[in-house]
Order: structure tokens, then sequence, then C-alpha cells
């Protein structure tokens, strides 16, 4: 089975198919946003090094990020992944090949979730995610609401929304990923490895289309 590398506008769903599959299909969910706070979290001088950067407004550099996912990829040894998160830029992604390449890791597909501005924005003004395991609900989609009203179904903690989740930020978010993910779309098409996939429907149907395509060999 493919490990799986996720390029998505914000809203497409990457949060939602990754819960299905790890649960569904055994999948390991690497989020760089996680790996960044969990690192943050232990009190590390590496997890220091990274909350100075933080703190003062900028941007994590690629190695750092990098050096996260080489470890990370290091302990759970052959087990199939979801990246999320990391490449957002043409250099990321090179610079990730070259990571992968040196781990022997190369049974690799990029997904790309591809929806319309109007259906991200509806996902994400109902949008509201578990402050402990970072499951995500959606208020406006049954399918998605927790079964008790604002609790995880898993944590049993109060959901929280994120503070950029309104409509005018949000389209600044959305608008600005389209126009520089082009150079990422063209690189791994060159490389055979990408694969795009309609998200405006059901999450679930489409985890199941992305396995058939991470099972084609």
């Amino acid at each position: 089975m493919k490990n799986i590398i996720f390029i998505a506008p914000p809203a497409a769903g990457k949060g939602t198919i990754s819960d299905i599959l790890v649960k569904d299909y055994n999948y390991e969910h690497l989020s760089t946003g996680d790996l960044l706070r969990e690192e943050i979290k232990s009190g590390s001088s590496f997890g220091q090094e990274i909350n100075d950067i933080i703190s003062k407004g900028e941007l994590v550099s690629d190695e750092i990020v990098i050096k996260l996912v080489t470890e990370k990829l290091n302990f759970l040894k052959d087990k199939a992944f979801i990246l999320d998160g990391f490449p957002r830029t043409l250099n990321q992604a090179i610079k990730l090949d070259e990571m992968l390449i040196t781990l022997g890791v190369t049974n690799n597909l990029v997904a790309y979730l591809d929806i319309d501005l109007d259906t991200a924005l509806k996902r994400v003004l109902g949008r509201v995610i578990c402050p402990k395991c970072k499951r995500s609900y959606n208020v406006y989609n049954e399918g998605l609401k927790p079964k008790n009203e604002n609790i995880c179904d898993d944590c049993n903690v109060l959901l929280e929304k994120r503070s950029d989740d309104t409509e005018e930020t949000f389209k600044v978010r959305f608008n600005s990923y389209l126009e520089n993910v082009n150079p990422i779309i063209e690189y791994y098409k060159e490389k055979g490895i990408y694969k795009s996939f309609l998200a405006n429907g059901d999450p679930k149907e489409l985890a199941v289309n992305i396995i058939k395509e991470a099972n084609n060999d």
C-alpha cells in the first residue's frame, strides 16, 4: 500500500480523510503542524528552538520540518503513512523527495483534493475541532456532526473553532493556496505519482477512491 502525501486547499478535507484512513486502513497520520506542537510540548532543546521561532512570528525552516518528519519516519519503520501539511512550496517538495529517497521510501502517492471555494467555505464556517485528538467535525453536515453537541466523540471534551475560520480570512487563504500550488502539482505530475480527486462529496467514498489508487501498482 502506497504512502499518501496530501496537497489540498484549506477545508478540502485532509483531516477528515486522514481520520478514515487511520481507522479503517491502519495508516499513520503525520501532520507537520502536530509534529511541531508535540516537539514544543516535549520541552526538548529542539522544541524550545522551534517555540522561539514561532513566538517571534517567523516561519519554521524547511530543514526543521524535514528533521521532524525524518525522525518520525525512522520511528515508524515500514508502516504506511499519510503526510499532511508539507510540502507547501516547490522547494519543500524537492527537499522532501531527497529525504524520502535517502530513507528508501519510494512507494508514494501524491493526492490532490480538488474542491471549489463555495463548498470549502461552507465546510470551514461549520468546522469544529477537538483540541485533544485534533479530530474535525462539521455542524452543518449530518455525517460529520459529533454525537453530542459540541463534544468530541472520542475524547469527551469541548470542541473548538479555529480563530481564522472566518469568511474573509478563509477566502484569502484559499485563493493564496491556489495561486502557489501549481508548481508543486507540475513537479509531481512529471514524477508520475500525482492523482487528483474530487473532494466535494462523501468523505468515506473519497477515502475508498484514494485507497484504490494507493493499491494500484
